[in-house]
């Protein structure tokens, strides 16, 4: 069966790319009719005429440049903001001088905050303070000296541009936000779904079978009790809502994306700052091993470590698990507990069985049987962490494993005496 994929899109910012692309138009119009109404006063007028041949051709043959922030590449701000700049300095040599002193307007004109609006729109308040601080030098270059009118347009370019970059930065922000929201109710919308599906067939079907096994007797009552660990354990996966969605990421032009995609481990984690190794959840490792004879305790909330630590712990209490089976008799049960601290994250493995002899770990190790030694110690020593077995005779046994969430280093000798020295071997 295809996997089914659903995508919605949404964007705040694409209505501003719309809206600056008629500002270009509109102000390139405006400043050509300025130098219309008053191209008797210029002292060459050719340069001016030259300049806005240059801006029309310009304007209109990058208007599919601002329509996204796609296509809206540094190259395109950097050549767009040049040629404001230009024609700023360009207005001393086309226009008379006693105009320039009067405050009379540049070649450009106000078509040069659509250069800066620009870059606020594509990086941010930071990209628009760089862009608008260029053009007020420019533009202070170009009078002689700061004058009031000078500084009122330079100061309300500034502002503007600062501010519009800023809500862009926020908008951003809130749709990654949104997104997010999206995907988990449509994940947990689905999982309802399959629930149900599963509920109403897989679920009863396993427990009649574990009913009418136990019933008959014989190998029919075998088969029924694995019929009912398999419904416990399928009953803990699908209530559990452990399961991993996606958060899959496109052009930010296109808008905010929501797509429901199979997602392999170890993918990248919303709260992983950028450059930083991206964490996992625990507890979709240690799902798997809960079932009708394992209970499994965990925190509300996600229990993030990074994927390298989250499998060798996990597979760590797996091994734990494994001699569970193995010595404490098929009757044992087994509780696994889940502990987030705020600088490490605690794994407890305890059974009911009839515990561990006095020496016999030693005896193990002695015969060559190395499964607590490499199995468990083992891993929790390359990731930093520790193992502590206590196992009272008749009373069962604990194995407490723990890992910082800081990472650590590959050999730290003095944590690794401790754990040797703590930790007891199965």
């Amino acid at each position: 069966m295809p996997r089914r994929e659903r995508v919605m899109r949404m964007s705040v910012e694409q209505p501003l790319w719309r809206a600056l692309t008629g500002y270009r138009i509109l102000t390139m119009l405006y400043a050509i009719g300025l130098y219309v109404s008053a191209n008797d006063k210029f002292e060459r007028p050719w340069v001016a005429v030259a300049y806005y041949t240059v801006l029309v051709v310009w304007t209109l043959a990058t208007l599919p440049r601002v329509a996204n922030a796609a296509n809206c590449t540094k190259r395109f701000l950097a050549a767009d903001l040049t040629i404001a700049l230009a024609g700023i300095l360009l207005t001393r040599v086309a226009d008379a001088p006693e105009r320039i002193e009067a405050g009379g307007p540049t070649l450009p004109s106000i078509w040069t905050a659509g250069a800066v609006l620009a870059f606020a729109i594509k990086g941010g308040w930071r990209w628009a303070a760089f862009a608008s601080t260029l053009v007020a030098a420019v533009n202070i270059v170009e009078r002689g000296a700061p004058t009031r009118d000078t500084i009122h347009n330079v100061v309300l370019v500034w502002v503007a541009s600062i501010a519009i970059g800023y809500v862009v930065e926020v908008a951003r922000a809130s749709e990654r936000t949104l997104a997010r929201a999206l995907e988990i109710e449509a994940a947990t919308r689905e999982r309802e779904r399959l629930a149900r599906d599963i509920h109403d067939s897989v679920l009863q079907v396993l427990a009649m079978v574990q009913r009418r096994g136990t019933a008959l007797g014989g190998e029919a009552a075998e088969l029924g009790r694995m019929a009912g660990e398999q419904e416990v354990a399928l009953r803990t996966l699908v209530s559990g809502g452990l399961v991993p969605v996606s958060r899959v990421s496109e052009d930010a032009a296109e808008g905010a994306v929501v797509r429901m995609v199979e997602e392999p481990d170890g993918a990248d984690d919303p709260s992983a700052p950028d450059g930083e190794t991206p964490l996992v959840d625990l507890r979709t490792l240690l799902a798997p091993y809960a079932g009708s004879k394992v209970t499994l305790s965990e925190p509300g909330a996600p229990v993030r470590l990074a994927p390298l630590t989250a499998r060798e712990l996990a597979a760590a209490a797996g091994a734990a698990l494994d001699n569970v089976r193995r010595h404490a008799g098929e009757s044992a049960r087994a509780w696994i507990l889940v502990e987030d601290e705020p600088d490490e994250v605690i794994v407890t493995v305890r059974d009911d069985g009839p515990g561990i002899p006095e020496g016999r770990l030693a005896q193990a190790e002695g015969e060559g049987r190395l499964g607590v030694a490499l199995s468990i110690r083992g891993r929790l020593r390359d990731i930093g962490g520790t193992a502590d077995l206590v196992s009272v005779p008749g009373q069962g046994t604990e194995v407490e494993l723990k890992v910082p969430k800081a990472p650590q280093g590959p050999k730290d000798t003095k944590g690794t005496k401790n754990a040797r020295g703590k930790a007891e071997k199965r």
